[in-house]
């Protein structure tokens, strides 16, 4: 009996683990931005239910146990095959990397499926088929406390690998723990399903109790679905919209799987008037949150946001275990219950983004779980699920179709735009200038009467200023620019210089080009003007592998401001990479402000490895358009740094040292540099 617990704990425990794991990995190839992880999510969502659909058909057949046993001996198979061709099993090689990231979703999902997929699945399988056994073994006993150990077995994974494994493991070496894991795993399944090798489930599976109806699998779904709605749709609110933090996504998803822990454990966990009552509390509190949210402190604000997703998801687990079946329906009930889930993470990222043009899809998850209450709360549905479900579904049209109507359109926004890299805005600032907006980082900012003006983090006693207006010309300036935001940069341009920008967000290409006429820094440049679509450290490898050095005299990185920074393009494979287009007597300008990651001791700990000179250049915000910036300056030619006007700003790391270790393409640790 040891053994059911034992496997279901480790299945859930390494579907958590894999998830931030092969999520970390493929990052990179996406430009860093934290929808990978959404849509990451819904590939693992998708998957979940072709397991749990995979058990349901399983538990009917005859010799299923082995039917089971030769499946997870094509998994190790297949692991033990790719570990000779890869890093590890489960971490692919470059050669899948792709060079288009025109539509990430359909990459995000061919690269999971290739390296992660089979396992995956099998895990995924293991809960509702090993609790589908136990039940048939122990009938006097009940499975709900094995699912709600699954998610605890979940909830430990996912918090283990920040905290453990990430600070103290490269993916290389996480790659083969997690394989060694798995193998574990499969030999307590393989126990498992030894002793059901020869059960016939056609004939095993006779049931006296009422077949679920098919208003109450609907039900099922969408109480399962309202929930990952509101867990995806939270995600989204606070990690691009409230703050861009680093593994901020963590926290709702471990709220989530915390309500299910509660809710499978025992009833008396979850009681409907309660949670209405302090639900309603919650709602007026996300209300004033939502009104303020300009004046708010942000640590405020995600708390708010956690208390309402706690609610709401515990609100609809709870249902969905009063709700539950029998223990012979139970792979039906946890199919029903994934494919909610699944449809949940499918209109998050495939439907809504057609749908709204910013995040309204948290608005329509909390009218659903009003609409919920409600009808529970009434005696007249609260008994009657075809009431129930009918309601629901009309409640949920309506509410996609008056959010389409009424919530379209950002306040005071001249323009407004959503893709897979977030919600980009322009917006009409006080000062009489407009702004590039993207979440709550300010991207960019020309002066109506005034468009010449460098402004923001750019201007000219800024870090990139200083090193662009007295760089020393014995000859024009070649100058590349990773991250494009309006094109400020250009503004220094010179007659004769090149100026190469690198962006990832065709919306953001699109606006700084001049599309609806708001920014012209890029067509006002006196330089030769180029943008490079696509990841930036990928295009820089395609051109240096074509034979295409750039030889930048000055190669700015302004990709890490907006506080989700691509850890790729701070390794030491990429400053490799940069040193190889950058003229001998260079200089790399790397702008590290941000609010809640210290990114010095990462750029010392390249500048030693390296070999370069390092200085910090700051600014102070003023009155004229210029943001407080934080800059790093370095070069193999330290006299650059001796020119006065740079000299007189610089802050030297004369003496510093840094516990941090080098960040490689193999390992990082953010929680290192965490303020």
């Amino acid at each position: 009996m040891i053994l059911f617990p034992i496997s279901i704990f480790l299945s859930a425990f390494l579907l958590f683990q894999i998830q931030p794991m092969i999520g970390k990995f493929i990052l990179p190839w996406f430009g860093g931005t934290p929808a990978v992880w959404s849509t990451a999510m819904l590939f693992f969502q998708v998957l979940l239910t072709g397991g749990y659909a995979y058990a349901y058909w399983l538990v009917k057949r005859p010799r299923q146990g082995w039917i089971h046993i030769a499946l997870m001996g094509i998994t190790i198979a297949l692991l033990t095959t790719l570990g000779l061709v890869w890093s590890s099993p489960i971490t692919p090689s470059a050669d899948m990397r792709p060079a288009d990231v025109s539509f990430p979703v359909f990459h995000v999902f061919l690269i999971l499926t290739a390296s992660v997929g089979l396992p995956y699945f099998v895990l995924a399988s293991n809960g509702p088929l090993m609790q589908a056994w136990f039940s048939r073994l122990f009938p006097e006993r009940s499975y709900a406390r094995l699912y709600a150990l699954s998610n605890l077995g979940s909830l430990f994974g996912l918090l283990a690998y920040p905290l453990w494994v990430e600070p103290n493991f490269t993916l290389r070496q996480q790659g083969w723990f997690w394989t060694c894991g798995f193998i574990l795993f499969a030999l307590a399944a393989g126990v498992l399903s030894w002793r059901t090798r020869s059960v016939d489930g056609s004939a095993s599976i006779v049931s006296e109790t009422e077949k679920p109806s098919r208003s109450l699998r609907i039900m099922w779904i969408f109480l399962s679905g309202t929930a990952s709605l509101f867990l995806l749709s939270v995600t989204n609110q606070i990690s691009q919209e409230v703050a861009v933090i680093p593994f901020l996504w963590i926290l709702p998803l471990a709220i989530y799987l915390l309500s299910f822990i509660l809710a499978f454990s025992d009833s008396r966990w979850y009681e409907r008037r309660i949670y209405s009552l302090l639900f309603s509390f919650a709602s007026l509190a996300m209300l004033w949150t939502l009104l303020r949210a300009d004046s708010l402190n942000v640590i405020f604000q995600i708390c708010v946001y956690g208390v309402l997703l706690f609610l709401a998801t515990m609100i609809c687990h709870g249902e969905l275990y009063r709700l539950r079946p029998h223990a012979d329906h139970l792979t039906s009930f946890y199919l029903m219950v994934s494919f909610g889930g699944a449809a949940g993470g499918i209109f998050v990222n495939l439907i809504a983004p057609f749908l709204f043009t910013g995040y309204w899809e948290f608005y329509l998850a909390w009218l659903l779980t009003i609409v919920l209450l409600v009808v529970m709360l009434l005696p007249r549905f609260s008994m009657q699920v075809n009431n129930q479900t009918r309601v629901m579904g009309v409640s949920f049209i309506v509410a996609i179709f008056l959010l389409t109507l009424g919530l379209n359109k950002y306040q005071n926004a001249l323009f407004v735009e959503r893709n897979f890299y977030g919600v980009i805005r322009i917006k009409e600032m006080d000062n009489n200038s407009v702004a590039m907006i993207h979440g709550m980082t300010v991207h960019g900012l020309q002066f109506v009467n005034d468009r010449l003006r460098p402004t923001t983090y750019f201007v000219k006693d800024s870090g990139a200023g200083l090193v662009l207006t007295n760089y020393p010309r014995v000859k024009e300036l070649r100058v590349g620019i990773l991250g494009l935001g309006v094109g400020t940069l250009a503004t220094y341009g010179q007659p004769g210089d090149v100026y190469r920008f690198y962006e990832i967000n065709p919306v953001v290409v699109r606006l700084a080009e001049g599309e609806g006429g708001y920014f012209t820094f890029l067509k006002d440049s006196k330089a030769d003007v180029t943008v490079a679509t696509g990841d930036a450290r990928i295009s820089l490898e395609q051109e240096l592998v074509s034979g295409q050095r750039q030889n930048f005299d000055v190669l700015v990185l302004d990709t890490f401001s907006s506080d989700s920074i691509p850890v790729h393009l701070v390794t030491r494979e990429a400053f490799a990479l940069y040193l190889e287009h950058l003229a001998p007597n260079g200089v790399i300008a790397a702008h590290i402000s941000n609010r809640h990651l210290g990114l010095q001791p990462v750029f010392w700990r390249l500048a030693q490895e390296f070999g370069l000179s390092m200085i910090q250049v700051e600014k102070q915000p003023d009155a004229n358009g210029a943001f407080l910036s934080e800059w790093v300056l370095l070069t193999h030619e330290p006299l650059l740094f001796e020119i006065p006007a740079i000299r007189s700003h610089a802050i030297s790391f004369d003496g510093y040292s840094s516990p941090v270790r080098l960040w490689t393409d193999d390992y990082s640790n953010l929680f290192q540099i965490l303020k």
